[in-house]
């Protein structure tokens, strides 16, 4: 079976900056923080404002319940529909 990679931008940390958050078949395992002077792009907030909000508390929740499955794609090798969508490391 093959997941699948996609992004969003959302709310992040109390709603208090927008990050571009990635989704492994829908359930979010990593970000992309913005800079500080994204939460003042009106095109971004618009995008921001069509998806739910995360906190940190969420990403660990996610997160550990992917890693228990074994298919958090940060950390285990997993066929994916699409891995030119994975966050680049730098």
């Amino acid at each position: 079976m093959a997941y699948k990679i996609s992004t969003k931008y959302c709310w992040y940390d109390d709603e208090t900056k927008i990050v571009k958050m990635y989704f492994i078949n829908g359930i979010p395992f990593t970000f992309d923080e913005l800079p500080h002077y994204a939460s003042s792009d009106a095109e971004l907030v618009k995008l921001a404002d069509r998806n739910r909000a995360y906190d940190p508390e969420d990403m660990y929740r996610y997160s550990f319940y992917l890693i228990d499955e074994e298919v958090h794609p940060c950390l285990f090798p997993i066929e994916l529909e699409n891995p030119e969508e994975m966050p680049v490391d730098e």
